[in-house]
């Protein structure tokens, strides 16, 4: 089996769930061998060690982090043509999507992207699954010339332990001009509300038109505080001014992928439905019995979400208490 390229997601050596969920897919694939870029490795190593890299690749040079994506792709483009992957896996994100098309570009490889399942095909391959048509129907893709590149969405598998003690190995990479377009001239951390990141957490409670207010938003973030979750809004529950476009699902937003996706009072248009209509468990609340998102819904409760959330969160709280 070939060695399968993983892009370690990480914040500082911080390893993202994606990285991990990443290298579990890649040992249905072959040998996983993770790409590292950047600082903080020391802080990483044992992580990617535990969820099975055999190897792991250190891009160290700082033009691959003082500039936006494009240093990443020209240094994956040189890495693949020295290592001849298999496969090379990215997270399904903003920078994920833009590194993996460049790659693609560069290789003359063919690309998958939001694939929500990968596994090996009869021939050793990978097959990719995506959720497509507003998750109407399912398909699965096979890259036919050069080496094969998928972007992974978010949550789709669960990260696997499987210790391994990994060959670490500095690769120095040559960034052209061309990369270098657009610098980096300063970072401020996110700030910190005590939940997972959206498009990563296993569980997301989402409001829309239906919250009714910015102060009614608390109902949701209490049911999304219970269950250990992420808040997200509609684009309506954004366009009103009641919550922050950065926790926008959608279109428009954010594509998310969570084990557990909870829409209170939200319609589901196809704008709202095409960012989480891959999600496992879709529970909707909503006081419209005719709601287009009941037709996706796995479990529908048909009441005033202001009555059902601190029901719910209630329940919830007592039974984790």
């Amino acid at each position: 089996m070939g060695e399968i390229l993983v892009l370690v997601d990480h914040a500082d050596g911080v390893v993202r769930k994606t990285a991990m969920e990443l290298l579990t897919i890649a040992r249905r694939l072959g040998e996983p061998a993770a790409v590292f870029v950047g600082t903080g490795y020391e802080r990483a190593k044992d992580t990617l060690a535990a969820y099975g890299a055999q190897k792991v690749y250190l891009l160290e040079q700082p033009e691959l982090t003082e500039y936006l994506v494009a240093p990443q792709a020209d240094a994956l483009a040189q890495l693949a043509e020295r290592a001849q992957p298999a496969a090379i896996l990215l997270t399904s994100n903003s920078d994920g999507k833009e590194i993996a098309g460049r790659l693609a570009i560069k290789l003359g490889s063919g690309l998958v992207t939001d694939a929500v399942d990968v596994v090996a095909g009869d021939d050793g391959a990978p097959v990719a699954t995506q959720s497509v048509f507003a998750g109407n129907y399912s398909v699965q893709a096979k890259v036919t010339h050069g080496t094969p590149i998928i972007t992974v969405k978010p949550n789709a598998a669960t990260p696997e332990p499987a210790a391994a003690q990994p060959v670490e190995e500095k690769v120095g990479v040559t960034i052209s001009e061309a990369a270098k377009g657009a610098r980096v001239v300063e970072r401020a951390p996110r700030t910190q509300t005590g939940r997972p990141d959206l498009t990563e957490a296993a569980v997301v409670v989402s409001g829309g038109r239906g919250v009714g207010s910015a102060e009614n938003f608390t109902v949701v973030e209490g049911l999304a505080d219970a269950l250990g979750g992420a808040v997200g809004a509609s684009r309506a529950a954004v366009d009103s001014g009641w919550y922050p476009h950065a926790y926008q699902v959608g279109q428009t937003g954010k594509t998310v992928s969570p084990q557990l996706y909870v829409a209170a009072g939200i319609s589901g248009a196809i704008q709202h439905r095409a960012g989480m209509q891959t999600s496992r468990t879709i529970v909707v609340v909503n006081k419209d019995p005719e709601a287009p998102i009941f037709e996706m819904a796995d479990f529908g409760v048909v009441g005033d979400l202001h009555k059902v959330l601190p029901q719910a969160t209630e329940e919830i709280t007592r039974r984790k208490g």
